[in-house]
């Protein structure tokens, strides 16, 4: 049994999940259902970002406080990943007590280490709001490219940014320039870590091309030094004498709930956090394509600098953009569909399947209403539900429900073990949507076997054909629902119910004299009507 970490990003709670954050998330719920099924230890861990500026300007503009607004978002997505079925081992958020006593006790260790020095500097100020500006606050035009862009990072180039570089710097809340006002604050020596940042970029095995050549460049460029404290008041306090004004920096706490979460995940199951942090485990972290420094640079050097032998990323998984419609989500202009709101209205299978099959895994991909109709119709209904419906009721309507006596062809026998194999194989590569297709050409060859062997016609003229055919047919449908079962959990379930199989990631055999349940339809079909009624609604809404 291998101990598995498998990190999802944090989402900020300062408003609303977006289909584009489910996209980049799903692939490790896939990972953390495979790895349990083939048997290991997983700690699948996340949680809600709730410190920082833009949770603190949303409690400003709604008149309340950054503890309720961040609450209230962070029972939103709880409830929004529970309904597409995350199987999180530990969902928290970074305002809970155990992260707040987690982060200090790791800063304190690391304000002792050689990379970790005090400089005064200069920080963004908006005299109108009267406050420090976090990074991402301050907009203003890149140095390097010349596009508009946050303070933090370019998206149009990628470049990392100080507010201090940008050319007209303004504040996002008022729109009014900013100043700048000396202010002392303790920095992370990341340039003095190049030489173990680049090994561990030269010598990874499993990062998607995105991070490694986002990383290497980041590299060739020059890493810079980052603050690790900061003039706001809502965060965690920094622990060290001179500093009771400040917090620890949200982006020095928020990549160590990977740590402060598995480490509750332990403490919950009695295991040992120091086996799953050791060299023996394996660590996957999933995010979105913007989020690849934090994971590849910033928390591989708070690891190191920290000095307690920190096992370091073993796979990127990180996802590119999805974009609506063609064009890219906005959330300030409300061109979005909020995850909320479609679960009250479409099957959550049905969304996995979209977005896993469709979504942004090597390149960017694009979420349409007409696609997700026809693949939902087409796809999930015309070719997996159907051949399940057909064969099952099938059985129920001429052998009242029992499964028929027959034998497992060879070549059936091989086919399955060979789709264990390999899509496993394509699951911990990464590769989900190989890993679909591998498996849906397995449904597509199952349908063509029903209608080659012809059951409602070998009924009459030679039962015992007919009987070995719905056997066959059975077997194909409590392995298809396994190997699925990563990727669509609710209907894998109602599946297995139905054939009385578990979800262990080896072939599975249904005895011939089993009685099936009454069987449902699986997937209902989606009017095409929706298209129009969705692209109405959505452009009613944006501005």
């Amino acid at each position: 049994m291998n101990n598995i970490l498998i990190g999802g990003a944090w989402p900020y709670a300062n408003g609303s999940l977006h289909i584009g954050h489910i996209a980049g998330l799903l692939p490790g719920d896939v990972l953390a259902r495979y790895h349990r099924a083939i048997g290991d230890n997983v700690y699948f861990v996340s949680g809600s970002d709730c410190h920082g500026t833009p949770v603190a300007i949303r409690a400003k503009q709604e008149k309340k406080t950054p503890q309720e607004i961040s609450d209230y978002y962070h029972e939103e997505f709880t409830q929004c990943f529970e309904k597409l079925g995350f199987s999180y081992d530990v969902y928290t958020k970074t305002s809970s007590e155990e992260h707040k006593e987690f982060i200090q006790e790791f800063h304190e260790t690391l304000y002792e280490s050689e990379y970790v020095y005090e400089k005064e500097t200069a920080q963004a100020y908006c005299e109108d709001c009267n406050s420090f500006l976090a990074d991402r606050f301050v907009l203003g035009k890149c140095p390097k490219c010349g596009a508009d862009t946050r303070g933090d990072q370019c998206d149009a180039c990628g470049e990392v940014l100080e507010p201090e570089t940008l050319i007209e710097p303004i504040c996002a809340v008022c729109g009014r320039p900013i100043t700048f006002r000396d202010s002392k604050h303790l920095y992370i020596a990341i340039s003095k870590l190049e030489p173990q940042l680049r090994k561990l970029v030269d010598h990874q095995k499993g990062w998607r091309k995105n991070a490694v050549s986002f990383t290497n460049r980041y590299i060739q460029e020059g890493l810079r030094d980052r603050a690790l404290t900061r003039d706001l008041e809502w965060g965690i306090p920094v622990p060290k004498e001179g500093y009771d004004e400040k917090t620890v920096y949200i982006w020095a706490e928020n990549v160590l709930g990977y740590l402060s979460a598995s480490k509750l995940s332990a403490e919950e199951r009695g295991s040992s956090f120091e086996e799953l942090w050791g060299e023996h485990a394996k660590h996957y972290y999933v995010h979105g394509k913007d989020n690849i420094p934090f994971h590849t640079i910033i928390l591989p050097s708070l690891l190191l600098a920290n000095g307690g032998g920190w096992h370091l990323p073993d796979q990127i998984v990180s996802s590119e953009y999805l974009t609506l419609e063609g064009r890219k989500i906005s959330t300030s202009k409300n061109y979005a569909i909020w995850v909320k709101d479609i679960l009250n209205r479409y099957d959550p299978d049905s969304l996995r399947y979209f977005f896993l099959a469709n979504g942004p895994e090597k390149k960017d991909a694009d979420f349409s209403w007409r696609e997700y109709v026809n693949s939902h119709n087409g796809e999930l209904l015309g070719a997996y539900g159907n051949f399940i419906n057909r064969s099952l009721s099938f059985i129920t309507k001429y052998w009242d429900g029992v499964i028929p006596e027959g034998n497992s062809k060879p070549e059936i026998e091989t086919e399955i073990e060979n789709l264990f194999a390999e899509v496993g194989s394509l699951i911990e590569k990464g590769a989900f949507k190989d890993a679909l297709n591998r498996i849906f050409e397995s449904v597509r060859a199952a349908n063509k076997f029903f209608d080659t062997e012809q059951p409602w016609s070998t009924r009459i003229t030679d039962e015992t054909a007919c009987k070995n055919t719905l056997y066959q047919c059975v077997q194909i449908i409590a392995n298809l629902s396994t190997v699925l079962e990563p990727f669509l959990p609710f209907s894998s379930a109602k599946v297995r119910e139905w054939l009385h199989v578990d979800n262990a990631w080896k072939r599975k055999e249904v005895p011939s004299g089993y009685v099936l349940p009454e069987i449902h339809i699986l997937f209902e079909r989606i009017d095409k009507k929706v298209v129009e009624e969705e692209l109405k609604k959505l452009n009613s809404l944006s501005k």
